[in-house]
């Protein structure tokens, strides 16, 4: 036999095969999985773009906080490295235009001084030292004709590179200063003429750049010495405590911490031909007020717009789940006005049987009752006691046996709430096969019982399961001809369940129509049935926590299985 079984989260819209229960719990499930899903799909596109947001907004207030540190580094690099050019050219000059026998002579040098003063400014005095490293001429506000420079590094260097920019340094002078020195290369003999400049200059020049008011702005040299005063890392010549950056070709810019743990932005430049570094320390927690305000109001609005959603989310989730909810109760009175409606067919379709029942012992009463008014009335003598008790036993027989078939009709065809009951199942089967005993007499149909002694009773819904298994048996007494068979045999599975299996010899269901038996109003008896039966019967089964199975063979009859467990679970 091909055997068909629905699965049992099956649950057909086109009709009314099974009903999933009305309670609360499955109600606020489906509240719960539907909100989660539309609060995921509206929220999450907004948590991305809101990240992408931040990520843009933290990407542009950094650059605009290190934008202008690099720029002003580049051209605190770029003025620098014009002024100290501008003194080498001036300088270079002098050689060019003026022979050494003119510089030697003191009212002559002291004359390029001032002119020196008075263009460039930053001179501090000026003097011309021969081959030998001894000052020739000297002009400037110190007493320095004469003095020897020839065991100094800064002579040998100007005689390697013809021209030398030192450190800043006191000196005798005490005061920060620093010496650019030019080497004659023509005939003359490598004379050297050698300016001192003050260090002051240079750090007006850096700051009238117009930094920024948080930032502080000095040189270095290669050793990490401050060359200018710094407002935060020292005096001069002190030790810088960011310490000397790596070396690199054009000006960079990188983060890191002062001592106290603020973030510090700091830009640094190489200045070419000389010791300099360029430093401009900027304070970027000063700058952090705008971004935190921003930032603020990103995670303000992405709050609101978040609550925003989940109060829209919740509001039409839970009209949603309503509606829902009232469109399953109306479906829920329809179905089971349709499983009321189904009952009283049968009933209906057992009518005959029932009230050839009910004859048979009202003919019995009737005929008591007559002999009974005979032996009263045609009697001289009185009635036999003994004659008399019996037949009105027999009356009390038949009265009982017509209540047990009207209270039995009635049960099945009335109104009834869900219920729990303790169910022997072979007994109910019995109670169901009454109804159909005399038609099976009549028709010559062999029921057979097959029923182990280890079945247990099962809790389930009495009035439920009466109809579900009169539907069957009805099913299989119209598929089978007169002197057809029928086999009812109960089965303990594992799970603790138990199967009931209702076998039939009628004409068997086609191939192609098993799989749509349980469909509502589908049907294949040729006098016009309703097609609503099995489908009932699924929805009713599957309502009871069971499941429903059908064998078949065309010619052969066909095998319904109705598994039950044995103690319901409460949805």
């Amino acid at each position: 036999m091909e055997t068909v079984k629905l699965p049992r989260s099956t649950e057909k819209t086109d009709g009314f095969t099974s009903l999933p229960p009305l309670h609360r719990r499955r109600y606020r499930h489906l509240m719960w999985q539907a909100g989660l899903s539309i609060s995921l799909t509206a929220i999450l596109p907004l948590l991305i773009m809101t990240w992408i947001n931040y990520s843009q907004f933290e990407e542009t207030f950094h650059q605009e906080l290190v934008r202008p540190v690099f720029r002003f580094t580049a051209n605190a690099k770029r003025s620098l490295e014009f002024f100290l050019q501008e003194r080498i050219s001036a300088l270079s000059l002098a050689f060019r235009e003026k022979p050494v026998q003119v510089l030697r002579d003191e009212k002559a040098l002291a004359r390029m001084l001032n002119n020196l003063k008075d263009t460039f400014g930053g001179f501090v005095d000026l003097g011309l030292i021969g081959p030998d490293g001894v000052q020739v001429s000297y002009a400037g506000p110190y007493q320095l004709a004469g003095k020897d420079y020839s065991g100094q590094q800064w002579f040998h260097a100007v005689h390697m590179r013809n021209i030398y920019i030192s450190d800043v340094f006191m000196g005798y002078r005490h005061f920060p200063h620093f010496v650019i020195a030019v080497r004659e290369d023509n005939h003359q003999g490598g004379h050297v003429l050698r300016a001192t400049i003050d260090s002051e200059i240079v750090n007006k020049l850096i700051l009238g750049l117009e930094p920024a008011a948080s930032s502080d702005v000095f040189l270095i040299n290669r050793q990490g010495l401050l060359q200018t005063p710094s407002r935060l890392h020292g005096r001069v010549l002190e030790k810088c405590s960011l310490g000397v950056p790596p070396y690199s070709a054009k000006p960079e810019v990188y983060e890191t911490m002062d001592g106290d743990g603020k973030p510090l932005i700091v830009g640094y430049a190489y200045v070419n031909d000389s010791p300099f570094i360029v430093m401009e320390v900027d304070q970027s927690a000063t700058h952090q007020a705008g971004w935190l305000t921003l930032r603020r109001n990103l995670f303000l609005f992405l709050l609101g717009s978040v609550l925003v959603v989940l109060a829209v989310v919740i509001g039409g989730t839970r009209l949603m789940v309503n509606r829902i909810r009232e469109v399953d109760l109306r479906r829920a009175a329809v179905f089971h006005k349709m499983e009321y409606t189904n009952k009283l067919a049968a009933i209906g379709r057992l009518g005959a049987g029932v009230a050839h029942e009910i004859n048979n012992p009202l003919a019995i009463i009737g005929e008591k009752a007559g002999l009974m008014k005979d032996l009263l009335l045609l009697s001289d003598n009185p009635p036999d006691r003994q004659k008399l008790l019996e037949l009105v036993e027999s009356v009390l027989r038949s009265v009982d046996r017509c209540s047990t078939i009207t209270h039995r009709l009635l049960g099945f065809a009335k109104h009834m709430d869900v219920q729990k009951d303790q169910i022997n199942l072979e007994v109910l089967l019995k109670e169901v096969l009454g109804f159909l005993e005399k038609e099976a007499s009549y028709r010559n149909i062999e029921i057979v019982f097959d029923v182990p002694g280890d079945i247990p009773n099962i809790e389930s819904d009495r009035g439920q399961l009466q109809q579900v298994f009169l539907n069957i048996v009805n099913n299989a007494f119209a598929a089978m001809e007169n002197g057809g068979r029928l086999e009812i045999a109960l089965e303990k599975m594992d799970g603790d369940q138990v199967a009931v299996n209702i076998t039939d010899s009628g004409s068997g269901i086609a191939p192609e129509h098993l799989p749509h038996i349980f469909e509502p109003f589908f049907t294949t008896k040729k006098g016009g049935g309703t097609g609503l039966g099995l489908s009932i019967t699924y929805g009713i089964v599957e309502k009871l926590g069971g499941d429903i199975k059908v064998a078949s063979q065309v010619g052969r009859g066909t095998r319904f299985t109705v598994i039950l467990p044995i103690r319901r679970k409460d949805e």
